[in-house]
């Protein structure tokens, strides 16, 4: 597989097995037939149509209230394996005050847009730039055993993204909250794809963290089994020749390998891989 095809499969999803999913007349996700007809069983939330919310429900509270109250039924049912109990806010653009609240859990299987935050180890060294990349771990109900940047995680409610970043920095690798603090942002990666959890249409925030040669990263929530430290060239090889990482996690390899010269304007679609990365729908699209 080259890059340009790595990239290019996470924008890969069937349009025509989606419908909108509409609050107040306005897309917010999209929704495929199955879940529509499970939806189906909730006509006091749900209008069947395209599917819409109820306008009755016209407030951020209600509808957070409501739909968690049918989720819960969902993951009951076992519809919703991957429930994390954690709510993430609903909105289509960033910055814009979230029209609701919705379990992480749930936020694929309506086509949602969310945010996350993937940081980069990296250590200055005689041999170039190495990276930490991290095992998860097998517990992981999402890509168990895949490879994964030092940091990573979604972006929930309440919390500024520079908040998430100095709180999964703790609870991942723990880095000190005055190291962690010391991170750049380097830019945003989105990407819309069909994944076995639902229709992912996500935004990655990317950090860098440039680390101390004596600092190693030490897990602390349990998510990862351990950690190894690669030149930044084998982290690309692995990449190019596997599907060890994550899938959204090797977007953000391509990413950095580009910034730092990994990767030439010879590579094979090197332009086309460079527009790829910084595609997005705009989510007023249907």
């Amino acid at each position: 597989m080259t890059l340009l095809d790595r990239v290019l499969t996470c924008h890969a999803w069937d349009a025509a097995r989606y419908r909108p999913f509409l609050i107040d007349g306005v897309r917010y996700g999209r929704i495929d037939a199955d879940f529509a007809a499970r939806l189906a069983d909730y006509p006091e939330l749900f209008e069947a149509a395209a599917v819409r919310l109820r306008p009755a429900l016209d407030d951020p509270a209600t509808r957070t209230q409501a739909v968690a109250e049918a989720m819960a039924q969902f993951r009951l049912k076992g519809d919703l394996p991957y429930w994390r109990g954690e709510l993430y806010p609903v909105t289509n653009e960033w910055g814009r005050t979230p029209v609701m609240a919705v379990e992480r859990g749930a936020v694929a299987r309506f086509g949602m847009r969310a945010y996350g935050i993937h940081l980069n180890g990296l250590v200055r060294t005689d041999d170039g730039v190495c990276v930490w990349v991290a095992k998860r771990a097998a517990s992981r109900k999402v890509a168990p055993g895949r490879w994964d940047q030092m940091v990573a995680g979604g972006q929930p409610a309440g919390l500024s993204v520079r908040e998430n970043v100095t709180k999964e920095c703790a609870e991942e690798a723990g880095v000190p909250a005055a190291l962690a603090e010391t991170a750049q942002p380097v830019g945003a990666l989105s990407y819309l794809c069909e994944q076995p959890d639902g229709l992912r249409d996500d935004v990655a925030f990317c950090f860098d963290l440039w680390l101390p040669e004596d600092f190693v990263p030490e897990n602390r929530d349990g998510e990862v089994e351990r950690f190894e430290l690669w030149p930044l060239e084998r982290a690309l090889a692995v990449v190019r020749e596997t599907d060890a990482f994550k899938f959204n996690c090797a977007l953000v390899v391509i990413d950095l390998a580009l910034r730092y010269g990994a990767i030439s304007p010879d590579e094979p679609g090197y332009a086309e891989i460079r527009t790829a990365l910084g595609r997005q729908t705009p989510a007023s699209e249907p």
